[in-house]
């Protein structure tokens, strides 16, 4: 009698395979089986997809599956599947599904009753967690927050009284942007661990706080995807109200300090405004005395 083979590969099953987020070694044996043997794999980026594939050796078909297609690409992976082909679906780094257009497809195969299964591996939210420093035993993965100044305001202002660790993922472009939004909601002694680049030989762990966060890559030019993880609040139901250290600046440099990050020259007066306690109209005059 055969042997039954393990990890058989099986038709009209949907394969969540988790990619290296920086070290190749990283990949599992039960990963490549998988990518070598299903029918097509579904790629958040192809080209970045076929340079992985091209080192492991596999040669496989390749479909861009990603936010700006996932409709019609999901409704024929979906398809391809229902008639009986294998799929395995892979992001860039990391876990697909996890904050990626991923989600979409296991919705899919959930409403057409198409089986799903998992191939675990590498995560950057839970990798930077551990490296963090902070406590682990209870957090919540916030992903990347709204650009949306008023919808990112409002997430922030919700996010101010949460106990658990918090996990955040920013590109480099806007690091200082999203730092200075972080310090001016939850003030300039919460902890913070920013890691970038984990696993790879440049990998960088800053552990500080978000008032020397906030110095530091003043001074020093962002690199990287960036994984911060940001210390809960003490209590529930207490707002700790913390000095804002941007009230030591003068008028004119606070105002300064929000058009460094991008804003325009009215918009800065009136966030500068509000942290002095004052009107627009208020400041403005002050400015132009």
């Amino acid at each position: 009698m055969a042997a039954t083979e393990k990890n058989k590969i099986e038709k009209s099953m949907v394969y969540l395979v988790a990619t290296p987020i920086g070290n190749l070694a990283d990949i599992s044996e039960r990963a490549v089986k998988t990518l070598s043997e299903v029918d097509f794999i579904g790629a958040e980026d192809t080209r970045n997809s076929l340079k992985l594939l091209t080192c492991l050796g596999i040669k496989k078909e390749l479909v861009s599956y990603h936010e700006h297609n996932k409709k019609m690409s999901g409704e024929r992976i979906i398809a391809r599947v229902l008639s009986g082909e294998s799929c395995a679906i892979i992001t860039d780094a990391g876990m697909p599904a996890i904050s990626d257009p991923g989600e979409d497809i296991v919705r899919l195969c959930a409403d057409a009753g198409i089986r799903v299964s998992v191939i675990p591996g590498a995560c950057a939210a839970v990798s930077a967690l551990s490296l963090s420093g902070l406590a682990t035993g209870r957090f919540c993965f916030e992903g990347f927050i709204s650009p949306n100044k008023s919808e990112r305001a409002e997430r922030l202002e919700k996010l101010k009284r949460e106990e658990r660790t918090m996990i955040i993922y920013e590109a480099p472009h806007k690091l200082k942007a999203t730092l200075d939004d972080l310090l001016y909601t939850f003030g300039a002694e919460r902890k913070i661990t920013l890691c970038r680049e984990l696993t790879k030989l440049n990998k960088e762990i800053v552990r500080t706080t978000l008032g020397e966060a906030v110095r530091y890559y003043t001074e020093n030019s962002p690199r990287g995807e960036y994984v911060l993880i940001l210390e809960g609040a003490a209590e529930a139901g207490v707002e700790v109200k913390e000095e804002n250290p941007l009230l030591s600046l003068s008028p004119e440099e606070h105002v300064m300090h929000y058009e460094n990050g991008g804003m325009k020259r009215m918009d800065a007066i009136k966030a500068a405004a509000k942290d002095r306690g004052m009107s627009k109209s208020e400041l403005y005059k002050l400015l132009n005395c």
